[in-house]
C-alpha cells in the first residue's frame, strides 16, 4: 500500500477531526465525505473491532506511517517498560520528521518529511535524510546552512502555528534545537485513544 497523497480534507472529514492541522475546508464541511450524505440517512452500529481499527488508521494518517512502519514501532513500544500505548505515542513524537514539524520548520508532517529526505536537516552536525529516525535525549537538530533561506522554512517559522514544546529547546538565531527528552503522554496535544490500538493488536 502506497502512502496516501490525496486530499487531506477528505481524510479529516472521514474521522471528524482536523488531524492534519488547521483546515478551513474541514471547518466548512465537518460531515463525512460522499455525495449522498444528508440525503440518505443510514446509521450503522460500529463494532468494537471497527472502533479500534478506526483509531489505528487515524493515528497512521496523522503521523504519515505505512502499516509495516506502524507495526514495527508498536512492537518496539511493547518491549519497553511502561504502558504500550503511551510508549507508542512517545515514539511517534520522537521521530525526526515529527520533531521538525513540532519545531515549526515545516507547515505539516509531510513537508517536514520532505525537508529531511532532501537533506536540509542536520542531526548532531551530520546530514540525516531518514525521516523515521528516532531521536534520543541530547540529540541536536539544525537547519543546514545553505537551507536556512528556504522560503518554506521562513514562512513556517513566521506562522501562527509555530509553537514550542517542553521537550524541545529552540535556538532561533542559530536555527537549531536540542531534543531534551521523550515527551510524557500528557504533553502531547493529539487527541488519541491509544488503548484502542493496544486492544486491536492484542487480538492478532
Amino acid at each position: 500500500m502506497a502512502r496516501y497523497t490525496g486530499p487531506k480534507t477528505r481524510i479529516a472529514r472521514k474521522f471528524g477531526e482536523p488531524i492534519f492541522g488547521l483546515d478551513k475546508n474541514f471547518e466548512r464541511k465537518k460531515y463525512p465525505p460522499g455525495q449522498h450524505y444528508g440525503k440518505i440517512r443510514t446509521f450503522k452500529k460500529v463494532s468494537e473491532y471497527g472502533t479500534q481499527l478506526r483509531e489505528k488508521q487515524k493515528v497512521k494518517y496523522t503521523y504519515g506511517l505505512l502499516e509495516r512502519q506502524f507495526r514495527n514501532l508498536y512492537d518496539k513500544a511493547s518491549r519497553m517498560k511502561g504502558r504500550k500505548g503511551e510508549n507508542l505515542i512517545m515514539l511517534l513524537e520522537s521521530r525526526l520528521d515529527n520533531t521538525v514539524y513540532r519545531l515549526g520548520l515545516a507547515p505539516s508532517r509531510a513537508a517536514a518529511r520532505q525537508l529531511v529526505s532532501h537533506c536540509h536537516i542536520l542531526v548532531n552536525g551530520h546530514v540525516c535524510n531518514i525521516p523515521s529516525l528516532l531521536l534520543t535525549p541530547g540529540n541536536v537538530l539544525s537547519v543546514r546552512e545553505r537551507s536556512k533561506s528556504l522560503e518554506v522554512i521562513k514562512e513556517s517559522l513566521g506562522s501562527i502555528r509555530n509553537s514550542r514544546f517542553s521537550w524541545l529547546e529552540w535556538d532561533g538565531g542559530d536555527m537549531s534545537a536540542k531534543f531534551l527528552n521523550r515527551p510524557d503522554r500528557m504533553e502531547i496535544p493529539e487527541i488519541i485513544n491509544e488503548q484502542l490500538i493496544v486492544e486491536l493488536y492484542s487480538k492478532s
